[in-house]
């Protein structure tokens, strides 16, 4: 993979201006906490009315909205698994988030989508297996796709983008 295809931030996954913003959901669709609560507040009241139109979201799938008045112009909803250990098929589930956001982005012709962490929150999965399903995924993909252009891979603190950067530098 190149590296000029995948970059690394610390930081506000709600000010990046890029063609998506990947959002860890829950089921409903409807907001929750974490990065998840922090995107629906800054896109504003319509995007909570698109999301009631689509009828919740699958663990492991993905859903397309509006990106209202975040800059990015769609946000990708995914529904990450909740961690039980690692007996319910988890790290199926949650290659399968980064699989399906990664095809839809294809689909669109994309050219950046950034990913927050995905279920490694209130969902409790561990930060250092999923920054390694979510970097093989994403290597597995753009070797074989040329949209999207750009990953971004955005953390909240400096231990886990180390875990990245450490898995990246690979």
């Amino acid at each position: 993979m190149e590296k000029t295809r995948v970059e690394l931030i610390n930081g506000d996954i709600t000010s990046l201006d890029v063609d998506a913003i990947v959002n860890a959901a829950n089921n409903s669709l409807l907001g929750g906490g974490g990065v998840d609560g922090a995107i629906h507040s800054a896109a504003g009241p319509e995007l909570l009315d698109e999301c009631e139109s689509l009828n919740g979201c699958e663990t492991g799938q993905s859903k397309i909205t509006k990106g209202y008045q975040l800059k990015a112009k769609h946000v990708v909803h995914t529904v990450g698994p909740i961690w039980h250990g690692g007996c319910s098929n988890e790290t199926e589930l949650l290659a399968s988030c980064y699989q399906t956001c990664l095809a839809l982005a294809k689909s669109k012709k994309f050219k950046t989508i950034a990913f927050p962490g995905i279920s490694t929150g209130v969902f409790g999965f561990p930060k250092d297996l999923a920054a390694m399903i979510a970097v093989n995924e994403t290597k597995r993909f753009l070797k074989k796709n040329n949209f999207p252009e750009k990953v971004i891979f955005v953390t909240f603190g400096s231990e886990n983008y180390e875990t990245y950067r450490k898995l990246l530098d690979k």
